[in-house]
This record gives structure tokens, C-alpha cells and sequence, in this order.
């Protein structure tokens, strides 16, 4: 079987680990007939199907700490601490924003309307607006606005859309899911601990700084510890419904990257996350045979 029905997962950084894979498919000699997409797996996947993944994948090669810390446009909205616009619109510059419907290869963007409570399929309309609406990880990035609804991650109801492919016979059905729970060992130099740790400081700063608007109270949020119960409340979840979705529609390859890989905004790691999409792919591969 060599075409393929992809369905790439969400998980933040981790989610360049779906390029690698996308690599390794196709220097493999596999067809990518369609591809489904979550949060950053939307982001991945969209871009391929535009036709610019390697323009996509040198930019993020090109990041570093203070890069990355620099698209992050925080706000000290209620509903999330980034809005999200500065890094599209850094995007847009060297990809340009595209239709879905005028794409070679069927896409499909996955976002959640927790107004109307369903998930919302992007199949059609502004490549950039369907990213920005499947991205927004609640109390991370600001929900989108869309008439009544709004609009935030597509992970909330269907981390791994399985469901929404449109598989055919003789297709080969390949699920990257990267948020297992498995564990994850570095093969690069680890970078000294102090660069780490003022990287982290930054970010831990502001969300300190968020927590306390909301909560008004200091003490309140150590207490409690609401930024790290909500997000492990977020992943426990999202693992249940992953899980369920593999039983259910049982892909033929499940390629799974370890949610220890790397931190939701450690895209100044995208050499080592990509190449560690490749090692899974291939691990995946060898386990199928």
C-alpha cells in the first residue's frame, strides 16, 4: 500500500516532529492522498498541503530562544496570555496566506466551538484563519471570534481526528500521535542548563503574572498551582480521548513521539524534534512488519 491517509495529532512544538515524518513518508515512496490535522498538526499539515513545508521548516531551524520568545505576543486578557497574531503574520511573510479548497492534496483543519460545543472541519476558506482557530490552546492563546462562536483547539474534542479522514480502500491510514506517554531520550548535546532556565524564566514570568490578574491573589496561585493543574487536566484528557480514537478507527501505523520531547514553545529545538519524527517514523515502520 502506498498511499497514504495522514492524521497528525496536536502538542505545541512537538508538533514539528510531524514534518520529519512527512520527510521519511516521502522518501519512502508513500503517496500522501490527505491529510488531517489538530493544532499544531494543522499547522504542519496545512502548510504541506500549500506546497511550502521546506520554506516552513528552515524558518523554524533559523529560530532560537530569543526568537521565539519574540513571536510570542502576550496579553493580559482573561481568556489566554497569547494572542497569537505576530507569529502568522511572520509567517504569512514568506508563505502568504492560501485557500484550503485550491489545494492538490485534500486538507482538513480541525478547531473546537465551545459555544455550540462541537468540533468546526476546515476544509475550505483562509489557510491562516483555520491554524489560528485550531491552535488556541484555552488559557494559552485567546479563542477566536467567529459570529457567536468561539473558537479554540481542535484537541479539546478530537486531539487525533481520525474520524475525520477519508479513508479508502487500500489506503494506508498513519495516525502521529506526539503526545504519548512514553519515554524520551536526547541524541544531541543538551544545552547548558542555565541557557534553559532564563529561556523558562521569561515565560514563567509572564504566566505568573497572568495567573495573578485572574486570581488576584499570589498566594492564591501557588496554592492551588492553577496554570500547571489546568494544563495536566488539559493532557489527561486528551490522552483518554486519543486513546479511544486509536480503538475505535485503528490506523495501520501509529507513530508515537513522547510527550517529554520537548515543551510546548521549544521551537528553537526543530532540528532535534524533526529529526526525532523521522526516528519514530521509522521505529513505527519496523514494528509493522
Amino acid at each position: 500500500m502506498k498511499n497514504v491517509r495522514l492524521v497528525l495529532g496536536s502538542g505545541g512544538a512537538r508538533g514539528m516532529a510531524h514534518i520529519g515524518v512527512i520527510e521519511e513518508l516521502e522518501s519512502e515512496g508513500y503517496q500522501i492522498q490527505e491529510v488531517v490535522g489538530c493544532s499544531m498538526g494543522a499547522v504542519v499539515g496545512g502548510i504541506y498541503c500549500a506546497g511550502y513545508l521546506q520554506e516552513y521548516k528552515h524558518w523554524l531551524i533559523k529560530l532560537d530562544k530569543l526568537d521565539v520568545f519574540g513571536l510570542l505576543d502576550f496579553t493580559l486578557s482573561a481568556q489566554g496570555f497569547v494572542k497569537g497574531e505576530r507569529v502568522f503574520k511572520a509567517m504569512e511573510e514568506f508563505i502568504g496566506d492560501h485557500q484550503i479548497e485550491h489545494f492538490k492534496i485534500p486538507f482538513t483543519a480541525v478547531a473546537s466551538d465551545i459555544t455550540r460545543k462541537k468540533e468546526i472541519h476546515y476544509r475550505s476558506g483562509s489557510l491562516f484563519k483555520a491554524l489560528r482557530s485550531s491552535i488556541a490552546i484555552p488559557t494559552v492563546f485567546t479563542p477566536i471570534q467567529e459570529g457567536r462562536s468561539q473558537l479554540v483547539d481542535g484537541g479539546v474534542l478530537n486531539p487525533l481526528p481520525l474520524d475525520v479522514v477519508h479513508r479508502e480502500e487500500g489506503d494506508l491510514l498513519v495516525a502521529v500521535n506526539i503526545n504519548a506517554n512514553i519515554p524520551y531520550a536526547r541524541n544531541v548535546v543538551v544545552e547548558e542548563n542555565t541557557e534553559k532556565a532564563a529561556y523558562l524564566k521569561m515565560l514563567d514570568a509572564f504566566r505568573t503574572k497572568f495567573m495573578n490578574s485572574v486570581s488576584g491573589s499570589e498566594e492564591t496561585v501557588e496554592k492551588l498551582g492553577f496554570f500547571d493543574l489546568l494544563t495536566k487536566s488539559y493532557d489527561l484528557t486528551q490522552d483518554r480521548l486519543t486513546e479511544l480514537m486509536i480503538q475505535v478507527h485503528k490506523p495501520d501505523i501509529v507513530v508515537n513521539i513522547s510527550r517529554d520531547a520537548c515543551g510546548v514553545f521549544e521551537f528553537y529545538r526543530a532540528n532535534e524534534i524533526i529529526e526525532e519524527g523521522r526516528r519514530s517514523f521509522r521505529r513505527a515502520i519496523a514494528a509493522n512488519e
